[in-house]
Parts: structure tokens; C-alpha cells; sequence
């Protein structure tokens, strides 16, 4: 298994992608942690997601199968 050494925000994932934070959000209910999809929680339970980089390829491929061809 390889170690996790980074992780983007979901924020700055929106911002790699070029996509809306809300999309990524709830596309993330397709991913698991084995995809490298994570929940992050902060103080005053604050909660956003972070992924990791093989996370964000399983994101574009998600994009383009559902949401670009579907145009």
C-alpha cells in the first residue's frame, strides 16, 4: 500500500478541476477512502473533504463519463 503524502482540499480540488465545489461534494458519495476520497474534520465540527491525487483522476473520469458526455 503507498503511503498518503498529500491530499487537496476540497476547494482546491475545485479549483484544479475547474469545477464546482457542490459537484465535487456530491460526487464524492461514488467514492470510498480506498479512492482516496477523505473527510476532514475540524474544530466546531466543520467538516469538508480532501482527496488525494489518484482521487482527483478518479474525479476527472467521473466528470467526463457523467457529467461532460451528458451535454
Amino acid at each position: 500500500m503507498v503511503a498518503i503524502t498529500r491530499v487537496y482540499t476540497l476547494r482546491r480540488a475545485a479549483q484544479i478541476l475547474e469545477r464546482d465545489e457542490d459537484l465535487l461534494w456530491n460526487l464524492a458519495d461514488q467514492l470510498e477512502p480506498e479512492d482516496g476520497c477523505l473527510r476532514i474534520y475540524d474544530v466546531d465540527d466543520v467538516e469538508t473533504l480532501a482527496f488525494t491525487p489518484d482521487c482527483l483522476d478518479i474525479l476527472r473520469e467521473i466528470i467526463a463519463d457523467q457529467i461532460d458526455q451528458a451535454k
